[in-house]
Order: C-alpha cells, then sequence, then structure tokens
C-alpha cells in the first residue's frame, strides 16, 4: 500500500452559500441584542440615565451660577444708546453686548449663546426678552437694568418692561435635550462596542472566529449595525420623554432627526471599534474612550453653547463629532432645518466614522 493510499485525504471546505455572509452577520447583531438580557447594568446606562440625566438637569440646572452675562441687543432707533450705556456702567467688565439684527439676536437666544435680548420699545425704552427658567437670563435681566440705569445718571429714570420666555423652543431644556440625545449616542456607541470587543478578547471568543469563514469586515460591520437598532430606542425614548414631560415641542421631520442619529451611532460605533481594535484589557480601553470622549464632553456644546470658548479654538470644536451632531440635532429639532442644509455636519460624521471604520479594519486583531 502507497503512502498516498494510508494518508486519508483533508476534507476541503464546503463552499459557502451566496447568502451566508449576510446571514453571518445577521446571526452577529442578533446575539449582540440578547447579550443585553444578560447584562441588565448596560440597559440601564443606554436607557435609563439619560432620562435620569435629563429630568435632573431640566429641573435642577437653575442652581449653575453665571459669571459673565451674554447681551444681544436689537439694532434699531435707540439700541445704540444701551449699547453706549453698558460700556460706561461699572458692570461692564461683566456684561458681554452684541448689536446684532433681530433674526439673529432671538436664534443666538434660542440656541443658548445669549442670556438676554434687549430691544427699543419706541417710547424712548427698552425691553427685555428673558427666560425665567434659565438662571443666567433672570440674572442678566436685572444686571443690564441695572447697568442703564446706573449710567443714566438716576435712578430707574428709563421706562422698561419684560416680557417671560417660557413657550417651547426658547428654553434651556429644549437646548438640553439634543445635546443629551448626542451625548448618549457617543456613550452608548463607544463603550458598549469597546468593552464587548475587548471582553470578547480576554475570554478568548474571537479567536474562535479565526476558523470560520466570516470576514473581519462582516463582524465588525455587525458590531457597528447593532447600534442601529438600539439607537432608534434611544433616540425615541429621549425625545419622547422631553416631549411628555417638558413639552419639547419637535419642529422637524422625524425622519430627519433618525437620519441624522443612526449617521452619528455609526460614527461613534466607527470610534467605539478603532479604540478596541489591539485593546487587551478593559483597562486599556476606557482609558481610550475617556480620552477621546473627555474634550467633547467639555467643548460640543452638550450642557451649555460652545459659542463661549474663545474664538480662537472654534474651528477644533466644530470638527468634532459631538459637535457637529449636536448642532444637526438642534436645528433639526429645534428649527426644523432639512437635512440638504446640514451638509457640512453630516460631512464631518461620515469622514469620523469612516475612517474610523477603515482604521479598525486594518489594524484589528482577533487575539
Amino acid at each position: 500500500m502507497s503512502l498516498a493510499q494510508e494518508t486519508p485525504a483533508t476534507p476541503a471546505r464546503p463552499p459557502a452559500r451566496r447568502n451566508g455572509r449576510w446571514s453571518a452577520f445577521t446571526h452577529l447583531v442578533v446575539v449582540r441584542m440578547k447579550e443585553l438580557k444578560r447584562e441588565p447594568e448596560v440597559v440601564f446606562w443606554v436607557f435609563g440615565f439619560p432620562l435620569l440625566l435629563a429630568l435632573g438637569l431640566g429641573i435642577a440646572f437653575r442652581n449653575k451660577p453665571a459669571d459673565v452675562t451674554f447681551v444681544a441687543i436689537v439694532q434699531g432707533s435707540g439700541t445704540q444708546d444701551a449699547l453706549s450705556l453698558i460700556e460706561r456702567s461699572p458692570q461692564k467688565s461683566s456684561i458681554h453686548a452684541e448689536l446684532l439684527d433681530k433674526p439673529a439676536a432671538l436664534k443666538g437666544f434660542r440656541l443658548g449663546k445669549y442670556d438676554l435680548v434687549v430691544e427699543s420699545d419706541g417710547k424712548g425704552g427698552f425691553q427685555y426678552l428673558y427666560d425665567p427658567a434659565r438662571p443666567e437670563s433672570v440674572l442678566s435681566r436685572a444686571e443690564v437694568d441695572d447697568a442703564l440705569q446706573v449710567a443714566a445718571g438716576r435712578k430707574n429714570p428709563l421706562p422698561t418692561s419684560s416680557v417671560i420666555s417660557n413657550e417651547p423652543g426658547s428654553r434651556y431644556i429644549d437646548f438640553l435635550i439634543p445635546g443629551l440625545i448626542g451625548m448618549n449616542l457617543m456613550n452608548s456607541g463607544m463603550w458598549s462596542i469597546g468593552f464587548a470587543l475587548v471582553d470578547m478578547r480576554q475570554r478568548k471568543l474571537l479567536k474562535r472566529f479565526v476558523a470560520t469563514p466570516m470576514r473581519r469586515s462582516d463582524f465588525l460591520l455587525a458590531l457597528a449595525g447593532g447600534r442601529l437598532v438600539l439607537m432608534i430606542a434611544e433616540v425615541g425614548l429621549l425625545l419622547g420623554f422631553g416631549a411628555l414631560v417638558f413639552h419639547i415641542r419637535v419642529v422637524g421631520s422625524l425622519l430627519s432627526i433618525l437620519i441624522l442619529s443612526a449617521i452619528g451611532a455609526v460614527g461613534f460605533a466607527g470610534l467605539g471599534l478603532l479604540t478596541a481594535s489591539r485593546a487587551q484589557k478593559i483597562e486599556s480601553v476606557s482609558g481610550l474612550i475617556n480620552l477621546i470622549m473627555m474634550p467633547m464632553w467639555i467643548f460640543s456644546g452638550v450642557f451649555f453653547s460652545y459659542e463661549r470658548f474663545p474664538s480662537v479654538i472654534q474651528p477644533f470644536i466644530k470638527a468634532l463629532p459631538l459637535t457637529a451632531l449636536n448642532d444637526a440635532l438642534r436645528a433639526t429639532i429645534l428649527e426644523g432645518a432639512p437635512l440638504a442644509t446640514q451638509a457640512g455636519r453630516l460631512l464631518i460624521l461620515v469622514l469620523w466614522g469612516g475612517i474610523s471604520f477603515l482604521l479598525a479594519l486594518r489594524w484589528f486583531r482577533w487575539t
């Protein structure tokens, strides 16, 4: 008997079915969803924590002090006198006033850039537009009124009146909810994917996929695709909570909001894959994720307008993915801006997510 007859032939790997690739992708996404049943803490951080944060900040954020008053003065007859009086007042160092046309002033006030809008009442006095739910707006009204009265040289020489802004769309909570949606998409996208990937690597589960015909791209796409399923629930829950509890008015299309959220969720999923592509321990990926997220927590306008940072760093701030997502969500939810006007912000999100995914695909390893 020859050696060839004694050695059994190696069985050939059966050819993959045409739909085998997407079948594997679908199963991986389903597995990611089933894993949530074993991790109830994930459910809390994805769904419960943002709601508690929105409720707490919506009620208690009025305790935040205001250091500098940002005022928009509407251009018109007599408003130049208001600017001159503020510049002559003893409080001028704590008041930052700008002369703007009325649409720009109202838009800046609605988006949190200004605390107060001052406009001529046509009778030689001034009218203040402020939000009683925002402490900085209330303090701004009192401070600016005092500055104008003192600078005029006598006690209350100017007839003034106040208009309370409490309609949905111009309150702090209206500014806050879109920021919380963006922040939650970033947090869940990076933490859930980064932790899951490193945990599978630590438990040697990724090694088992090496022997399968599954591609690395399919595996990483399945992790990112699972975010889209959770994204719908996250955005719907938080937006619905804001509408029911705080009566937030959603001006834009719900479909546009979902498309923006989906692009943002996939973009941050790409960043999560990139941070976990080589990390071996939970501690390592935790440090990397915090390093990436911390600047966006601070600069991207989640809790207050990033317009208050120095102009020299504004290009850096606007290039951050969370800034682009928050701006796009606020423009759509509060102003009804169509997707066609959001091309620049969408491009930023696509570039961050696409480049991150390509780098993750190149650097990813199973072990």
